[in-house]
């Protein structure tokens, strides 16, 4: 038997722009893929803490340093510059890898600069 849990999020990352013209997915500045742990291409929820909108799409890699939280593509028209959102990755773990389970939990300032990163799920402490 295997569990779907959380794999990685960030957490209210700050939308820096909405670009309905592109093909699709969210880009991500490289330095938060690599904190995060999410890879290029990966399926990914996204919660948009404003609005309530919950929806899914794939990850691109933004430039190095750009702080980038951009909605691409139909996703773009569910958010708004400045939204708060929560970028989320599960992944299927079986019994014996849920022995050491550490999801990677990445928590953003409202400029999108790395707050904390735990593999520990926080509670209201982090809102």
């Amino acid at each position: 038997m295997t569990f779907d849990m959380l794999y990685s999020k960030i957490h209210r990352a700050t939308v820096t722009d909405a670009n309905l013209n592109y093909v699709g997915s969210i880009t991500i500045d490289a330095d938060l893929l690599k904190a995060s742990k999410l890879r290029v291409g990966q399926k990914v929820e996204i919660v948009n803490v404003n609005n309530g909108e919950r929806f899914s799409t794939y990850v691109i890699k933004g430039r190095a340093g750009s702080k980038d939280m951009c909605l691409n593509g139909a996703a773009a028209r569910k958010v708004e510059i400045g939204d708060k959102i929560i970028v989320i990755a599960y992944a299927s773990y079986n019994s014996e890898e849920l022995e050491n389970y550490k999801p990677t939990v990445v928590i953003l300032d409202d400029d999108n600069n790395i707050d904390l990163i735990t593999n520990e799920l926080v509670g209201s402490d982090h809102v």
